[in-house]
């Protein structure tokens, strides 16, 4: 625990074998109370491995949910277990767990009640070798969500990020798409919701066994940014009623 805060770190997992005990080993359990994974119905021994490997709690999708469908078991899980500080944190390596302390501190000395681990934050995205085309595109997505939803951050779309539960029982998260737009309907929800999101600048690391999406998949998430920031800013003046700002339970 950090400072009687429980601390509760969940792995969105599918085929992960290859990199998950990497990724379960370096987290600093000195701070970490239980880790969950949800392993959405992958074609390796993912789950298998996890629960070798001493993981407490080990969820598993019959059939593919998909990105967000994933994630909403896992936060739902950690609210269950009374997780005061939530982070979500990919076992395909590609993010570094040593981060944790850093993170769990913000958000436990109530700093900011969420923390994105930011790659775009000085040069570790190029230097950790994210495609030329990603990076262009991150900034371009970046630079108009901060136009039209009037924020300002360094990045949307990393998947290291950490919530308090507070946020997680605020947020209308279970509304949300189950691909990959969830991350940026769930930060659209935090942000409309006056929460403060704090940012750290995180290295990464692209090769062939860390998760990544193909070129067509990352232009149907780009349409779905585009969108998600539309309908937060005709949210904002009136013009839409959007199920995604609803409160959570409504």
């Amino acid at each position: 625990m950090y400072k009687g805060k429980k601390v509760v770190v969940v792995l969105p997992a599918y085929n992960a074998a290859l990199t998950l005990e990497q990724t379960y080993r370096e987290i600093p359990f000195d701070l970490v109370d239980e880790v969950i994974l949800c392993d959405d119905a992958s074609r390796d021994n993912t789950a298998e491995l996890a629960r070798s490997i001493g993981i407490e709690h080990v969820l598993v999708h019959e059939r593919n949910k998909g990105y967000g469908g994933n994630q909403k078991t896992l936060y739902d899980k950690a609210l269950s277990i009374g997780g005061d500080i939530v982070i979500m944190l990919h076992p395909d390596y590609q993010y570094t767990p040593k981060l944790i302390p850093a993170i769990v501190n913000i958000i436990g000395e109530d700093l900011y009640p969420v923390v994105l681990a930011s790659r775009i934050l000085g040069k570790g995205a190029l230097l950790g070798g994210m495609p030329l085309y990603k990076y262009v595109a991150n900034r371009f997505l970046t630079l108009f969500q901060n136009w039209v939803i009037n924020a300002k951050l360094s990045e949307y779309h990393t998947g290291y990020r950490a919530f308090s539960g507070e946020v997680l029982r605020r947020i209308n998260y279970g509304a949300n798409s189950d691909d990959f737009v969830f991350d940026n309907e769930m930060l659209s929800q935090i942000i409309y919701a006056g929460f403060q999101i704090g940012e750290v600048t995180c290295p990464t690391k692209y090769f062939e066994e860390a998760s990544s999406i193909n070129l067509r998949r990352s232009i149907i998430y780009g349409l779905g940014v585009l969108r998600v920031s539309l309908v937060h800013r005709l949210q904002l003046w009136g013009l839409a009623k959007s199920k995604l700002y609803a409160p959570r339970g409504a």
